[in-house]
């Protein structure tokens, strides 16, 4: 899901970069169960936004977006 918002972003990320929002998606995916398309498109989005914008600590991704 993350790969394919990232087609759509206008800046490229570096394969760590995708690496730590693949993490950041993977992990609030799992803790509040999230399962349909909207929700998961909705979720990498902000994940995505959010690191563009600054937040490029795994951490405070996490605390920021669950």
């Amino acid at each position: 899901m993350i790969r394919s918002q990232i087609a759509d972003a206008q800046t490229a990320l570096s394969d760590e970069e995708v690496a730590l929002c693949q993490r950041v998606f993977d992990h609030i995916s799992s803790v509040r169960q999230i399962t349909t398309d909207a929700e998961r498109e909705d979720l990498a989005q902000r994940v995505i936004h959010s690191y563009q914008h600054g937040v490029k600590d795994e951490g405070a991704l996490l605390r920021l977006l669950i």
